[in-house]
This record gives structure tokens, C-alpha cells and sequence, in this order.
């Protein structure tokens, strides 16, 4: 028993420490939240793209993922907490979320320095 305390002691502290930028983590995050990465739907950047074309009762169409990096972060943090279609519900952490912001707009806090 005390082998399993110390299993979970050693991995909750390993837990807490950092070892990758707060951008790694984003970008890692943005690439697989939970099982599909927002890049597929949302490009790599946030910039949308065109996820499929079909067709439905003869009429052709698209799917697209849409263009997110130019959001504010209340419209981002709700897009991410409501049923879309097409969009996964994720559940995601704030912490998630303000890292998912940090990635797609990561150029701009560096163009303000």
C-alpha cells in the first residue's frame, strides 16, 4: 500500500512541473484537445478550411471549419462550451481554453512587444 501512496505522490509532483512553454503546451493542446486537433476542422492557424464537399438532395456543398483566430476571448470561451454542428464538445479546463486563445493569437501578443 505505501508502494502505490508513493507511486501517486511521485506522479502528482511530477505532474506539477513545467517542462514545455506555455505556447508548446497550447499548440500540442490545439492539436489533440480531446482525440480530434482543432487544426483539422480549424487550420493550422485558426484560419478555417474546408474540412469536405458533397453533395445533399442534389445540391453541391462544403463544410467548412470556421476562421477563429480573430475572436475575443468571451467568444471564443463560449463557442467552446456550446453544441455546434459539426464542432465536438470537448469540456475543456479554462486553463485549456486560455491556451488554446494563447496559440491562435500568439502573433499578435508578439507583435505588441
Amino acid at each position: 500500500m505505501k508502494y502505490i501512496a508513493f507511486l501517486f505522490l511521485s506522479v502528482s509532483l511530477f505532474a506539477e512541473a513545467t517542462f514545455i512553454s506555455p505556447i508548446e503546451y497550447a499548440s500540442q493542446l490545439y492539436k489533440n484537445p480531446r482525440g480530434i486537433g482543432c487544426q483539422h476542422c480549424h487550420g493550422d492557424n485558426g484560419e478555417g478550411k474546408l474540412v469536405a464537399n458533397y453533395t445533399h438532395k442534389g445540391i453541391d456543398k462544403e463544410f467548412r471549419g470556421p476562421k477563429i483566430n480573430e475572436m475575443n476571448f468571451k467568444d471564443f470561451h463560449k463557442a467552446l462550451d456550446k453544441r455546434k454542428l459539426g464542432m465536438p464538445r470537448y469540456f475543456l479546463t479554462t486553463k485549456e481554453v486560455q491556451a488554446l486563445f494563447l496559440f491562435l493569437n500568439q502573433d499578435i501578443k508578439n507583435a505588441n512587444k
